[in-house]
């Protein structure tokens, strides 16, 4: 059932995501995420510039005269977001949580997906697939993942990372592009990202809350585990805490991105409190370059 709420929400991150996709991604994504190949559309007569390379000899032959095979891009895509739904991702901002920044990441590139005339799915995992929306074209589509992103309940907290990557790789029979929104943490997915980045082009994108990196003033607390609900008391001015913490924090940072570059997986990451559209530009204009 959408509430005046829910509706109100799915048409304020229509309106903003479209804003950009307009007026920013111009183009952008085109140039970024080539389609699978060219295919022959016609043959013409040669004109002086064409390349000699794609002269069609059988014609000239026949008819006497040079003629040209035209191809164009072979332009449809088919994209699949792999939405991380566990309970780490709603950690964040009072005002903004990671699932939130993540959700709208999501919505900003499958509007830019059906503006190309590509095709659109979605994956929810936690340390399970939740839920797979087969991928289709056109708006409709595309609001309806929206209102998914906005309304899914995932069943479970945990987090197993490298079981969603190899059934997202089971699901796409033939080479695509796949978009893995996450905070990271977790552990021993880096095979299966290799494998799924061999058959497909993969951008992983890392949403983390500033606060994550932030040890909290020096006094005894009791911590949670959203994904365990496991519970301890704990010293923040120990030697022991803030050593794990470092560790953790140079794990989630510059060590995953390490880990990614190995793996020639590109990465952004995205801050909650950080303009995200302009993260995603920037990301283009790396690649574009590259």
């Amino acid at each position: 059932m959408i509430t005046k709420d829910l509706f109100s929400k799915v048409k304020h991150i229509e309106i903003t995501t479209s804003r950009l996709v307009n007026n920013v991604f111009a183009g952008e994504y085109h140039s970024v995420f080539k389609g699978k190949g060219m295919e022959f559309n016609e043959v013409r007569e040669y004109v002086p510039g064409d390349d000699i390379r794609d002269i069609d000899w059988n014609v000239t032959a026949k008819t006497g005269v040079p003629h040209t095979k035209k191809f164009t891009e072979e332009r449809e895509l088919t994209v699949i977001f792999m939405i991380d739904v566990s309970a780490s991702e709603y950690f964040g901002t009072k005002e903004r949580p990671k699932s939130e920044v993540i959700a709208e990441i999501c919505a900003l590139l499958s509007f830019a997906a059906i503006k190309n005339h590509d095709r659109v799915g979605i994956l929810f995992f936690t340390d399970e697939v939740e839920k797979f929306i087969p991928p289709k074209k056109g708006k409709q589509h595309v609001l309806r993942i929206v209102h998914e992103l906005l309304t899914f309940q995932p069943k479970q907290k945990g987090t197993n990372l490298a079981e969603a990557i190899d059934a997202a790789g089971r699901i796409m029979k033939h080479s695509g592009v796949v978009f893995l929104l996450s905070d990271f943490r977790a552990q021993g997915f880096e095979k299966a990202l290799q494998r799924l980045a061999r058959r497909h082009d993969v951008v992983a994108i890392r949403v983390g809350d500033e606060r994550e990196a932030a040890i909290p003033v020096e006094d005894t607390y009791l911590f949670s585990d959203p994904e365990t609900g496991q519970e301890a008391f704990i010293d923040t001015g120990s030697y022991a805490f803030k050593k794990w913490f470092a560790e953790v924090v140079k794990a989630g940072g510059p060590g995953l991105e390490d880990k990614f570059k190995k793996m020639e997986v590109q990465v952004v990451s995205v801050l909650t409190k950080e303009d995200y559209g302009e993260a995603i530009v920037r990301f283009f204009k790396k690649r574009k370059r590259r």
